[in-house]
């Protein structure tokens, strides 16, 4: 018997029916003799319903500057999950399943009190164990907790991921099985490369930078907490037949593994991942001298804003050019920081942005051992005409601002290139 963690998304879900589905499948797990924990997104559509009630009554701005105003928002968000908790434990009773649901703030789940964004800081498992030993499923809220003064706190959008991994961890569970409306990690989204493959495995820190780069498969906190703890996760898809046998079921979809065999290592390139919510910032003509880089950059950070590529241009007669990316929702908010705090105190000659850009990356850990790489996705992007604006590297990761107008035809020309819906090849 194994004790087994089962995530659900909103899609999965989207109906009553969906929902009579999961009871189905998690029906069949439990009966096969193992112990089931669940975490369960809100209905499809349902957190975007609740949010934007909240924002006909108080404005967008008011909402991210006010404290008081996060709180009351994450105490509505909440309420998504703790509708599906107590329809799937129903759905479950009505499977003849002895089941019970719990808010996040019952079992609890304790985090910090960054309201719509917190951080889980442990989980009392006490609770869970004792209905698992009593034969009970524990259906429990994805995305949320409690912080240390008993408010109800939010993870973030995805954060449903990120709650069954960690309650995976914190129960010592065999597997966390993701179920989403897709059918595994891809080398590439099948919408814009229809020939992109199923990728059967895939290492922890390919599937970390691929998360962080654009994949929308897995939120990239719940990649983390899985690295962390070493907990193995599957991505498949809830969309087969309830009834498929558990054999063929458990070993479908995606396995994220922290096992790095000779094979993976021939694969140079896993996937290629990119992300268009980006905006692109250039600080003109400032000095450069010591310490430059920190009065650009630091009032950006204090104003909670995540910087993602970075460069600083060769000095010229004393002055530079400084450019980074940041998410373009948050171009407008970097923008007025620059204007009001950077410019004036560095005296710097202007500021350009632009919000056309997008990021495109290759990842795989055989680029370690591997040389060529880069130079064949240069190549591959210079055949197709395209221009590179900005560069950055990590050990298994090459990653490119290019003008968002060529992301398609990026991803398709390197797809192609790194035979990556052939089978990768070494780069030549």
């Amino acid at each position: 018997m194994a004790l087994i963690v089962h995530k659900y998304g909103g899609t999965s879900m989207g109906s009553t029916e969906r929902i009579r589905s999961v009871a189905q499948r998690v029906a069949k797990w439990v009966r096969a003799g193992h112990q089931l924990v669940v975490v369960p997104s809100a209905m499809s559509g349902e957190t975007n319903r609740l949010l934007g009630l909240a924002k006909e009554l108080m404005p967008d701005a008011t909402l991210a500057n006010s404290e008081a105003a996060l709180r009351e928002l994450d105490a509505v968000a909440a309420t998504g999950e703790q509708v599906s908790v107590g329809l799937l434990a129903l759905a479950l009773q009505a499977q003849g399943i002895p089941a019970v649901s719990y808010g996040g703030w019952q079992v609890p789940v304790a985090t910090d009190s960054a309201y719509t964004k917190a951080r889980i800081a442990s989980i009392d498992d006490q609770r869970v164990r004792a209905d698992l030993a009593a034969g009970k499923v524990v259906v429990i809220t994805g995305f949320q907790g409690i912080d240390p003064q008993g408010n109800v706190t939010t993870l973030g959008r995805g954060g449903s991921d990120t709650s069954a991994v960690a309650v995976a961890a914190a129960l010592k569970a065999d597997e966390c099985l993701i179920y989403t409306d897709v059918d595994g990690v891809y080398t590439t989204d099948p919408r814009i490369v229809p020939e992109a493959r199923r990728l059967s495995t895939i290492s922890f820190e390919e599937m970390l930078e691929m998360a962080s780069l654009g994949s929308k498969v897995l939120q990239i906190r719940s990649v983390e907490f899985a690295g962390k703890y070493k907990v193995p996760v599957r991505v498949l898809s809830s969309f087969t037949p309830w009834d498929i046998p558990i054999a063929e079921e458990a070993s479908s979809g995606t396995l994220i593994t922290f096992e790095e065999d000779e094979k993976m290592e021939q694969a140079v390139v896993a996937g290629i991942a990119f992300n268009r919510d980006e905006a692109k910032i250039s600080v003109i003509g400032v000095p450069d001298r010591p310490g430059i880089a920190h009065q650009i950059l630091g009032p950006v950070a204090d104003a909670n804003i995540d910087i993602d590529v970075i460069i600083q241009n060769v000095s010229h007669e004393g002055r530079t050019d400084f450019s980074f990316t940041v998410h373009r929702n948050d171009y407008a908010r970097t923008m007025n920081v620059l204007e009001t705090q950077v410019i004036p105190s560095t005296g710097a000659a202007k500021l350009i942005g632009d919000t056309k850009i997008c990021k495109v990356s290759i990842v795989g850990i055989g680029m370690r051992s591997h040389v060529g790489v880069a130079s064949k996705m240069f190549r591959t992007l210079s055949e197709e005409g395209i221009n590179i604006q900005m560069i950055t590297t990590s050990e298994i990761k090459t990653s490119v601002v290019i003008d968002e107008k060529y992301m398609e035809l990026a991803v398709r020309a390197l797809h192609k290139a790194f035979g990556l819906d052939a089978g990768a090849v070494v780069a030549d």
